[in-house]
């Protein structure tokens, strides 16, 4: 229950600052046209609190999930007086400005939120920036049915040449049963395979079940347990388990845990030598679970790091960027079926997300908070009726018409969103408890 609030908390300030920066860019812009503002709401239905200033009443309204700006003249129904500060008063390209506002400010907001991150706090993976090289196959995964083994070096991923891991991770995460041609080189001989991801995991995302090498270097090891007791020391760095070499980290505490308590032999590289250090685990509890252990933990590896301004700006908006295209390439594959629609995710899943970013650290709030608004503005530009996005295609419409379309087609196309959207609201809260109780 306390875990249920948090996230209820956390989303409903997640999501109304998005909102609020959202109506920010339409308010600012009608007001800089002198179009007159009569509403500035977050959330719908009964208003909960309010102030009147000037011609604008600011509200808070019970229903979080939404919010909107109500301006003089903005529906076609109603008597309009010709007064140049209704909003169909203005000139189309006025309309297009402040319809589209909205939708930038999202967008504006998650560069700026990126930028201020990358500065101050700039931290990744470190094996995402580094040339793909595979670390480990999981027996009968597409890798391993595609003959990729450890250390090769993928040279080629579909049209991408010298990718690094990043790029090959996001490639197989937005693929699904389509065969993406691979080049390797192994032993410096050149191979080519292809491997099909499969659908795995709550969002069915493409799995294609290999790891990149991530070196086991040590960065403790307790006093008092059997790796102290047996010699193992920071900085050590475990390159073996009983004669099979590792290239990926975790497969060490998978021996040690599928050894039931057989003396496990570790290959050592320390100060240029290779050593072997032969360790008998115990039977002892951590973070309340019973399980094998030695008593040493291995370095995260991450670059933690500040950027420049000039660099940080630079990345946040190649980032804004690059997700904004593989956006639009997964609600492509999911709208042609090539894609399970469980990508798709409503409020719970967004509670859910941003309650674990909140347990993880300020950092990871952010960029969530920075991604969520990105797809915010993303969607709402679809051209979608009642959306952003549907009057805008509503303005180039009449734009290429030279004329205004008739009220009952605007009505029509407006009742077709409404249906549309409720659809959506429906299905995606139906995905969200399908993943919350059937993950797998």
């Amino acid at each position: 229950m306390g875990s249920f609030l948090t996230d209820a908390l956390v989303v409903a300030v997640v999501l109304g600052i998005m909102i609020f920066i959202h109506e920010l860019g339409h308010f600012m812009a009608a007001k800089a046209f002198g179009v007159r503002v009569l509403v500035f709401s977050l959330g719908f239905g009964k208003t909960l609190l309010h102030v009147k200033h000037g011609d604008t009443d600011y509200r808070i309204s019970a229903l979080p999930f939404g919010g909107y700006v109500k301006m003089a003249g903005d529906d076609p129904s109603e008597v309009r007086e010709g007064d140049k500060a209704e909003f169909l008063s203005q000139p189309r390209w006025h309309r297009f400005i402040i319809v589209v506002m909205g939708p930038a400010m999202n967008v504006l907001l998650a560069v700026v939120l990126t930028t201020g991150l990358y500065h101050y706090h700039f931290q990744r993976p470190a094996y995402l920036d580094q040339a793909a090289r595979v670390g480990d196959v999981e027996a009968g995964s597409p890798a391993a049915q595609a003959n990729i083994q450890p250390e090769d070096l993928i040279l080629r991923f579909g049209s991408q040449d010298n990718p690094k891991w990043e790029d090959v991770a996001l490639k197989v995460m937005t693929t699904v049963n389509e065969a993406i041609p691979v080049e390797l080189e192994r032993n410096g001989a050149m191979v080519k395979t292809s491997i099909t991801p499969i659908a795995k995991g709550p969002n069915r995302e493409g799995y294609a079940g290999w790891e990149p090498v991530a070196p086991g270097i040590l960065e403790e090891v307790e006093a008092g347990l059997p790796a102290s007791k047996a010699g193992l020391k920071p900085g050590d760095e475990i390159v073996g388990v009983n004669g099979h070499r590792v290239f990926y980290y975790p497969n060490v505490a998978y021996a040690i845990q599928t050894g039931n308590g057989k003396p496990v032999t570790f290959e050592v590289f320390r100060a240029g030598k290779e050593l072997q250090i032969t360790v008998q685990p115990v039977y002892s509890e951590l973070m309340g679970e019973k399980r094998w252990r030695v008593g040493f933990a291995f370095r995260p590896g991450m670059v933690v790091r500040q950027l420049p301004w000039g660099q940080a700006i630079s990345l946040a908006l190649n980032d804004s960027a690059h997700m904004s295209l593989v956006t639009f390439d997964v609600l492509g594959k999911i709208l042609t079926r090539r894609m399970s629609a469980r990508q798709l995710s409503g409020p719970i899943g967004i509670a859910q997300a941003s309650g674990e970013a909140y347990r993880a650290g300020l950092p990871d709030l952010i960029y969530l908070v920075a991604f969520i608004s990105l797809q915010l503005g993303i969607f709402n530009l679809l051209p979608i009726p009642v959306l952003d996005g549907g009057v805008i295609l509503l303005l180039l419409v009449e734009s290429l018409m030279r004329r205004d379309l008739s009220l009952e087609v605007k009505e029509r196309f407006v009742q077709v969103g409404i249906v549309f959207l409720l659809l959506l609201a429906a299905f995606v809260m139906y995905n969200d408890l399908v993943k919350t109780f059937r993950p797998y």
